[in-house]
């Protein structure tokens, strides 16, 4: 288990539903017991709190599942919040065995509490039901908010047009209402042709700029967003459109006293091997998330995970430098089980490529990587050697960086158990690794030279 990133003992952490109060994050949350498998058994709404992303406390369930005759057998995300004198919770009741039943196996629902603790079911008659030309069977994931230029609410939800499950016509759509009964459908919000399905949508302001943000499960299965100075578009796609790769999913967004964080989850893998795909839900993880000065949006460690590591340690600084050859320098360290790691790495010349390993094994080679290709503009994350074939699935662990010859690069790096992060310029990338060959950290070059200095690695946490 993780001793950082948060995961309930015995369950797997999935869609997150946060809400800032009185200096307190909620974390309503699925729990799946993977009982046998994920979505095996029906799972309702749970809670957990944090002030920092580093203490959490478990309170339980939020909102008990249906029966097994219920619409909502299972409880699919939706979204919390405050409004008309009351905590409210929209979200999905979902019964899988309805579809087969000629009924709506997706429906929008309806919860209020006073404590933010337990929420009751109000079994309103809500006119949420899946529009005509939409899929009743991808119809979920509401997010509702206040939209003070109009003096209404304002509900958006992911789903997808009628059609072949391959066909891209997922999409945002939306509903106002000025009382959080009465509610108008007006189509769709933002319908790009890109995406089978949108889940989890979101939309916030800072500053002049409104960002829309979704998880998709057809293109790269990531995290994407949109920016526009309108709450309606149109939508500007930014250069990297993305907040981290494969390994982050259904992040909400949630800000409080001037933060805005991401609250995502790490998935798992399938029998828990390297080489296995990626499953639904895993283990919480919070970036935080600000904005550029051109308006686009950076994530970034937040200042309270960075911190809670103790007994730092200074490394000597390092020169690799190699000609039509690949050279790597390993310091006199080892890494433990959870750890983090930060370096400035200077780009002394061009270079073919460069990378930072751990988990390194001295004899034979073997580690994990991050790998950052200087022509190809990327970094991914990979197991090195690659022999025999393959030794880490990693289709999608990678993320656009350009890199140029005379800069510096920041890179800051959390390993816990079986989860890392990097952060570098203002990009994420998670990834799940299981082996563990070695002990060891080490900094390589291909044709070039870099720098690396002030480099500092702690071990262990802050009780």
């Amino acid at each position: 288990m993780t001793k950082l990133y948060y995961q309930e003992p015995g369950t797997w952490f999935g869609d997150c539903m946060p809400w800032a109060h009185d200096g307190i994050f909620y974390l309503f949350h699925q729990r799946d017991n993977r009982n046998p498998k994920p979505f095996g058994e029906p799972f309702g709404w749970d809670l957990s709190v944090t002030r920092d992303f580093v203490h959490y406390e478990d309170k339980g369930v939020a909102i008990p599942r249906g029966s097994m005759d219920e619409q909502d057998q299972f409880i699919f995300a939706g979204s919390v919040f405050e409004a008309e004198g009351s905590f409210h919770a929209f979200y999905t009741g979902y019964n899988r065995d309805y579809e087969g039943m000629g009924k709506n196996p997706q429906v929008l629902m309806h919860a209020v509490s006073s404590d933010l603790i337990h929420l009751e079911k109000t079994n309103d008659d809500l006119t949420f039901s899946p529009q005509e030309g939409y899929d009743p069977g991808d119809w979920r994931d509401p997010f509702v908010l206040w939209n003070e230029e109009e003096n209404q609410y304002l509900l958006l939800l992911g789903t997808r047009k009628n059609s072949p499950k391959t066909a891209q016509t997922g999409c945002t759509v939306y509903f106002t209402s000025p009382d959080l009964k009465n509610w108008e459908f007006k189509g769709d919000f933002f319908s790009p042709g890109l995406y089978t399905m949108h889940e989890m949508p979101d939309l916030f302001r800072i500053g002049d700029w409104w960002y829309h943000v979704i998880s998709e499960y057809s293109d790269r299965d990531r995290m994407i967003y949109r920016m526009s100075k309108s709450i309606y578009g149109p939508w500007i796609t930014p250069e990297d459109d993305a907040f981290d790769g494969r390994a982050y999913y259904a992040a909400r967004t949630c800000a409080m006293n001037g933060r805005r964080f991401l609250f995502g989850w790490v998935p798992t893998r399938e029998d828990c091997t390297d080489t296995g795909n990626f499953e639904w839900a895993g283990t919480f993880m919070a970036h935080e998330v600000y904005q550029r000065t051109d308006g686009t949006l950076g994530v970034k460690v937040p200042d309270e995970v960075w911190n809670t590591f103790e007994n730092e340690e200074q490394l000597p600084d390092i020169r690799i430098s190699s000609q039509g050859e690949r050279t790597s320098k390993i310091p006199d360290v080892k890494s433990g089980d959870i750890f983090r790691l930060d370096a400035t790495i200077s780009l002394e010349t061009k270079v073919k490529d460069f990378g930072l390993r751990f988990y390194e094994n001295t004899e034979d080679g073997q580690a994990y990587q991050y790998h950052f290709l200087s022509g190809e503009e990327r970094v991914l994350f990979e197991k090195n050697p690659n022999w025999p074939w393959y030794q880490c699935m990693n289709l999608g662990l990678e993320r656009p960086i350009h890199l140029e010859e005379g800069k510096t690069y920041h890179i800051q790096l959390i390993v816990d158990d079986t989860v890392s992060t990097l952060y570098v310029n203002g990009i994420a990338l998670n990834a799940r690794f299981y082996t563990k060959p070695g002990e060891s950290i080490s900094f390589f070059v291909t044709d070039g030279t870099v720098t690396v200095k002030d480099i500092h690695i702690a071990r262990g946490l802050t009780k």
